[in-house]
């Protein structure tokens, strides 16, 4: 079996309201989704979202590398060799871990295919056959996030995450309305997306915990691990890395200086599913518990994402798996999370592959 042609299309869904963020505002989720066919026929499909907001990538620069960098170096390979193909990628270009990423699911959702297997199985195999998902909140006014995180507390989410760091006395008048809000047992944290003041973020941490927070993620710049770790060793809500996790050498120095509880793996920012596997298991040899993030994303790579978070016995904290919630008319993959925005679980697919039933890309002949 060969990889015989790569070609890519992009999709996009409004946002049923824009989805903000301390470093900006997205009116839709666009994606760009590549389909590879191997030279039997069999065919694969990824997904890459780049969420410039928040990744500082872009859609055109996405397509320029896959299209000029990593999609030539797997045509002819053996689409069931994944460690090859990222070794391919690798020589081909430094970074771009979205146009890898998007390869790489697509390689997954292939290999899955031609053997008659879910993901899952590749990845391991499966530990939940449900996955329980967060709710997670966007920038809004405090009322709108709080009824919004109180509606989906009710249908069932166990974890509500809202928005933060753009005002440390808002996040924490924020925090106490939401607890009040929610049943005790939910879990609440708050994602700062990097927005707290080195100076002054251990006072707000301190004080977010007094009002019910139960985690923080990325309260600091990426850069600040030394900030990170001495959060952390104040006690207080668990500190969780995100935007500081972009690579398996990130990962590792996290580590090392113990700047988090929780690592923030999210599938497309690291290159894939197989980077994201041995970020895991780093995480799993130092006792870390890790969450399964997103950008967020459509259907596709919210699958892979489900697949992997089933896969992992140290995936405690519930994934992030709303990006195909958030949307008006998800195109990719609808059936696979038709009963989630009601109980708050993404139920595994046994398709094989990733689970989708794509046939052909989206808009394309």
């Amino acid at each position: 079996m060969k990889i015989d042609s790569i070609r890519s299309h992009v999709v996009q869904a409004p946002y049923r309201r824009p989805f903000a963020i301390s470093s900006g505002t997205s009116p839709a989720l666009v994606s760009l989704v590549v389909e590879v066919r191997a030279d039997d026929g069999v065919t694969g499909y990824g997904e890459a979202s780049p969420m410039t907001a928040y990744t500082g990538e872009t859609l055109d620069g996405l397509r320029a590398a896959l299209t000029g960098h990593v999609a030539p170096a797997l045509l002819g390979r053996d689409p069931r060799d994944l460690a090859g193909a990222h070794a391919a990628m690798d020589a081909a270009i430094r970074g771009q871990h979205l146009a890898k990423a998007a390869l790489d699911l697509a390689l997954h959702d292939l290999a899955g295919r031609a053997a008659g297997w879910p993901v899952h199985l590749l990845l391991g195999g499966r530990l939940r056959t449900e996955v329980p998902t967060t709710w997670v909140v966007g920038l809004g006014t405090p009322e709108e996030m709080t009824k919004e995180a109180a509606e989906y507390a009710a249908r069932g989410f166990t974890h509500v995450k809202v928005k933060g760091g753009e005002d440390p006395d808002r996040d924490v008048a924020l925090v106490r309305a939401v607890r009040a809000a929610v049943p005790d047992g939910v879990e609440l944290s708050l994602d700062a997306n990097e927005g707290y003041d080195p100076s002054t973020a251990a006072r707000t941490v301190a004080r977010l915990g007094e009002e019910g927070l139960d985690l923080v993620e990325q309260p600091l710049p990426r850069w600040d691990l030394a900030g990170m770790a001495a959060l952390r060793g104040r006690g207080g809500p668990r500190v969780m890395a995100d935007e500081s996790l972009q690579s398996l050498h990130d990962a590792m120095e996290i580590v090392r200086r113990g700047a988090a509880d929780v690592l923030n793996i999210k599938v497309l920012k690291v290159g894939g599913l197989h980077r994201a596997r041995q970020v895991a298991a780093l995480a799993e040899a130092a006792g870390l518990a890790v969450k399964i993030g997103s950008m967020p994303e459509l259907g596709v790579a919210t699958l892979a994402a489900a697949h992997l978070a089933a896969a992992l016995p140290h995936a405690t904290v519930p994934a992030d798996l709303v990006g195909p919630l958030l949307v008006d008319d998800e195109p990719l993959a609808p059936a696979a999370f038709a009963g989630t925005a009601d109980t708050g679980r993404v139920a595994l697919p046994d398709l094989p592959g990733l689970g989708h039933r794509l046939t052909k890309l989206p808009g394309r002949p």
